[in-house]
């Protein structure tokens, strides 16, 4: 078994004396492992940082075996992630996020939406506009995705304010005015570009606060567990910088 792909390194594990289990996530093979020997090589250990991305080959006998990964870096990141508190938390998230999705299965566009996060490195201001829209492709990519398209007591598509914490569907200003203490507040910048300026700190938060609660109730909840730490440290380092940011 062979194929090979383009992909985005989201961990890194120790395996024997020189070898290293490499984790990606790729274009068209979803999250995957495989080996890679000598990984832990002077001349290796750069190359297999967080972050980066990569051309991987993989090989095994068998499709169910770990596999073997040989690896040509693309782009190196880890620059940008020692430069900035809030590149290195956000691809700490993006890769734990990652982690809830059952290995090999395909998901290329959570692969892009990833992979524009680590592009920005080097520009935070961009980045926790792009990790709202992360997180809101997560939760549609694993069945539990936000239908914003339109009011879910009218139909209308103006005006879009509020979504309904039961369903996940957006409602219009004058249908939930009267239940808006029972609604989630839906930022403009979900449903459409903003201004070059991007969304302001009250609608970041608006956001945060918004795939939180599917992120909570959802994704992690049945699982028992928090969200990860690296995301509240995201936006501890966010509100330092833009003001208070807090989901």
């Amino acid at each position: 078994m062979e194929w090979q792909d383009e992909a985005l390194v989201t961990g890194i594990k120790r395996h024997g004396e020189t070898s290293v289990i490499l984790e990606v996530m790729t274009a068209e093979h979803g999250r995957h492992l495989g080996l890679v020997k000598g990984g832990r090589s002077r001349r290796m250990q750069p190359l297999l940082q967080v972050g980066n991305s990569a051309r991987v080959v993989w090989r095994a006998r068998l499709d169910e075996h770990l596999g073997l990964f040989m690896v040509e870096p693309t782009v190196l990141r880890t620059q940008m992630l020692l430069a900035s508190e809030e590149a290195l938390h956000a691809m700490s998230h993006v890769a734990a996020l990652l982690r809830l999705l059952a290995e090999r299965d395909p998901h290329k566009r959570l692969y892009e939406a990833a992979s524009r996060i680590a592009d920005r490195l080097a520009s935070p201001e961009q980045l926790a506009e792009l990790l709202v829209a992360f997180e809101a492709t997560l939760l549609a990519e694993t069945g539990f995705g936000l239908d914003l398209g339109s009011c879910a007591a009218t139909g209308t598509t103006e005006n879009l304010v509020y979504v309904s914490p039961r369903t996940g569907r957006a409602v219009s200003q004058a249908a939930g005015e009267p239940y808006k203490a029972k609604l989630l507040p839906l930022p403009a910048f979900l449903l459409g570009p903003t201004d070059r300026a991007g969304p302001a700190p009250a609608d970041l938060s608006a956001g945060f606060s918004l795939t939180e609660f599917f992120l909570a109730r959802d994704l992690f909840g049945p699982r028992g567990e928090a969200l990860p730490a690296a995301r509240g440290a995201f936006l501890a380092a966010l509100g330092k910088r833009r003001g208070a940011v807090v989901a």
